[in-house]
């Protein structure tokens, strides 16, 4: 639908082939929501975004190789919600090639414990929501600083999360900033409500903005 970007599909596809070397579907995520990110940003509007999807999946699809297949399992699994479907269908069609072990992971988490983080009233509030695979593996967080009037300043997937609230709890311990558990049921409308709001966003914000989506879609 969009013949101008023939050549960055091209390139997506090609790229793709890195993705059943990575570790694990926390690292495929990532890398995955990169390029969706990459595509929204330079998205003059929304239908120009989906059809942009569209064409996505089709050289994906068209590409037929383990790594094209591992991108359309990513899409199928946190992608915006009008591509999963196609995607996941479009995978389906090249069943038989191989596989990385963590593809029956991908977007399989389970929201654990919500923080609040507050420097101050101008600063606006941080958001940070653990989440875990099955059996408890690869804890990560989503962390969404939201301004005064809930736009998002920043938004980032956080691996080593226990690293990160012992910082936030020294910071605490200075007096820079206060700490605290949160409500899920509180967190997840208003981060969806912010995350899905008007474009456009913070530049930094895109790359983690597909899998943001998806993770905040899991709060209650």
């Amino acid at each position: 639908m969009l013949p101008g970007l023939r050549e960055v599909y091209g390139a997506y596809a090609r790229a793709a082939d890195e993705l059943p070397a990575l570790p694990g579907a926390l690292q495929a995520e990532v890398w995955a929501s990169a390029q969706l990110g990459a595509l929204e940003s330079a998205a003059p509007h929304a239908q120009g975004r989906r059809a942009a999807l569209g064409d996505l999946v089709t050289v994906l699809r068209r590409a037929g190789t383990p790594g094209s297949l591992s991108f359309l399992r990513v899409l199928a699994a946190i992608g915006p919600a009008e591509i999963r479907g196609v995607a996941g269908r479009a995978a389906g069609e090249l069943r038989g090639l191989p596989e990385p072990p963590w593809a029956d992971a991908l977007g399989a988490v389970t929201p654990g414990q919500v923080w609040l983080i507050q420097k101050g009233p101008l600063d606006g509030d941080r958001l940070i929501c653990e989440f875990r695979y099955a059996g408890g593996a690869d804890l990560h967080a989503l962390a969404v600083r939201l301004s005064y009037s809930d736009a998002p300043g920043e938004v980032v997937v956080v691996g080593d999360v226990r690293a990160l609230m012992a910082a936030a709890r020294q910071a605490m311990q200075a007096e820079l900033c206060v700490v605290q558990p949160h409500d899920p049921a509180a967190v997840g409308p208003r981060l969806r409500a912010a995350l899905d709001g008007a474009p456009p966003f913070p530049e930094d914000c895109y790359p983690a903005l597909a899998l943001a989506r998806h993770r905040a879609s899991l709060l209650p």
